[in-house]
């Protein structure tokens, strides 16, 4: 009996090992390129930030601001930058982050 699970020991192990690396190489090749940075795409006063975003393919806005800002918070590749920022109407495009004490 001992000489079965002796043999039988190291052969788990190994498909244990095998198995637990599996879905990390998977995850990260499913993943491929980190996702784009996110924005905060400011529009002038009365222009609709909604109609701003659809005007650029693939644009998917994470929210919208009506009350601190007119605009739109996404994740954008740099030619979608481009192409919101040279939008009518649009004032700025920034990269969005955290804010801290002046």
């Amino acid at each position: 009996m001992r000489t079965r699970l002796s043999r039988a020991l190291p052969l788990a192990a190994a498909v244990l090992a095998a198995v637990a690396v599996l879905p990390l190489s998977t995850a990260a090749a499913a993943v491929g390129e980190p996702a784009p940075p996110s924005y905060i795409v400011t529009v002038r006063p009365g222009v609709d930030p909604a109609g701003v975003a659809a005007q650029v393919g693939g644009v998917h806005p994470d929210r919208y601001f009506h009350h601190t800002l007119n605009g739109f918070a996404a994740r954008l590749s740099p030619r979608q930058v481009a192409d919101v920022a040279a939008l009518p109407g649009v004032v700025a495009v920034e990269t969005d982050g955290t804010a801290g004490p002046f």
